[in-house]
C-alpha cells in the first residue's frame, strides 16, 4: 500500500499567506494619514458676547453668581475695546447693566487708564433724563477714587431733583469717607462737607454729617458745621452737632464755643443730646466745667449731663471707651 505524502503544515501557512497579501495591500494603501492637529489661535474678548452673557446672568437666583458677572466685566475693562465698551454704556438703558458698564469704564481710569471714561460715567450721573439710570450709575462709582477726581459732582448730585440719585449720592460720600479714605484725607471730608452744606434735603445733609469723620476737616469746613447749626431743620442741626465733635484740634475751641451757644439757643431735644456729645467729645474730661454750666438751661436734659460728667469723670482716653460706658449708664437708668 503506498502511502501519501505528508504534508509540511508550514509551507500551507505560507501559502495562506501569500494567498491574503494582495487582499491586504490595497488596504493598507486606502488608509488616510491622520490630520494635522488645528493651529491654536488667540481670542480677543468680545464686549457684546460679556454683555449677552450678563443680560443672562441677571435671571439668576444666586447673588454671588451676579457679583462674579460685575467683576468679570469690571476686570476685562482694561482690554476691552475702548470704543465699543462706550458705544455699549451710551446706547444702554436697563439701570442694572448700565451700573455694569460704568463700574468697568470707571475701573479703566482707576487703572492708570484715560481720565475721559470716568468724566463719561460722571456726565450720565449729572445729565442723563433717566433718574434711574442717574441712580445707577452713581452707584457705579461707589468705593472707587472718583470722589477726588470729579469736582463739584456731588455738589450738584445732591441737588437732583430725584430723592433716590440725591441718596445714593449720599450713600457714595458716607461710604468712600469711611471704608476708601478711612476718614483721614482731607479731601475727602471737605467734599463731604461742602455737598452736604449744598444740599437743600435734610435727610439727605443730615445723613451724611451723621455718618462721616471729620477729623481732617480744613478750617473752612469747621466754619460750614458751624453755620448749619443755625439750620431751620433739627434733625441737620443735630447731624451737625455730631460732625464738629470729630474736627481737628485746631478747630475745637471754637466749634465748642458755638455748640454751647446752640445749645442755649436750641429748642429741639434731641439736637441738644447731639450737641452735648459734641461738647464731651471735643473735650473729653476738660469738658466738664462747660457741660455743668448748661445743666440748668433744660431742666430735662440735667440727667443727660450728669451722665456725661459721671462718665468723662472716668478719664477714660478713647471715644469708643466713652460712647459704651455712657451707653452702659443710660440702660442702667
Amino acid at each position: 500500500m503506498t502511502l501519501a505524502p505528508r504534508k509540511n503544515p508550514l509551507s500551507a501557512l505560507v501559502l495562506g499567506l501569500g494567498l491574503l497579501a494582495p487582499a491586504l495591500a490595497p488596504a493598507q494603501t486606502s488608509t488616510p494619514p491622520a490630520p494635522e492637529a488645528p493651529a491654536l489661535q488667540g481670542e480677543t474678548c468680545s464686549t457684546a458676547g460679556l454683555m449677552d452673557q450678563i443680560r443672562r446672568g441677571l435671571g439668576s437666583k444666586s447673588e454671588a453668581y451676579k457679583r462674579y458677572l460685575r467683576t468679570l466685566l469690571r476686570e476685562s475693562a482694561t482690554t476691552l475695546p475702548l470704543e465699543e465698551l462706550r458705544a455699549a454704556f451710551e446706547r444702554e438703558y436697563d439701570p442694572v447693566m448700565v451700573e455694569h458698564l460704568a463700574a468697568a469704564l470707571v475701573a479703566r481710569t482707576e487703572r492708570g487708564l484715560e481720565d475721559t471714561s470716568l468724566e463719561q460715567v460722571a456726565q450720565r450721573a449729572l445729565n442723563d433724563r433717566d433718574p434711574a439710570l442717574r441712580a445707577a450709575t452713581v452707584r457705579a462709582m461707589r468705593q472707587t477714587g472718583a470722589l477726588e477726581r470729579t469736582g463739584d459732582m456731588y455738589e450738584r448730585l445732591v441737588r437732583d431733583p430725584s430723592p433716590e440719585v440725591r441718596q445714593e449720592a449720599a450713600t457714595n460720600l458716607v461710604t468712600d469717607n469711611l471704608e476708601v479714605y478711612g476718614g483721614r484725607d482731607a479731601r475727602a471730608a471737605d467734599t463731604a462737607v461742602a455737598a452736604a452744606a449744598a444740599s437743600s434735603d435734610p435727610k439727605v445733609t443730615a445723613r451724611i454729617l451723621g455718618n462721616i469723620m471729620t477729623g481732617e476737616v480744613s478750617a473752612d469746613s469747621a466754619r460750614e458745621l458751624e453755620r448749619l447749626l443755625g439750620s431751620e431743620s433739627p434733625e441737620v442741626r443735630a447731624a451737625a452737632s455730631t460732625a464738629l465733635g470729630g474736627v481737628p484740634a485746631a478747630q475745637m475751641a471754637s466749634a465748642r464755643q458755638a455748640l454751647s451757644a446752640q445749645y442755649r439757643a436750641e429748642t429741639d431735644p434731641q439736637a441738644r443730646k447731639a450737641m452735648l456729645a459734641g461738647i464731651a467729645r471735643l473735650g473729653f474730661s476738660s469738658a466738664v466745667p462747660e457741660l455743668q454750666r448748661l445743666r440748668d438751661v433744660d431742666p430735662r436734659l440735667a440727667p443727660e449731663v450728669d451722665a456725661w460728667t459721671r462718665v468723662l469723670n472716668m478719664n477714660l482716653q478713647e471715644w469708643s471707651l466713652i460712647l459704651s460706658a455712657k451707653q452702659r449708664l443710660s440702660q442702667a437708668r
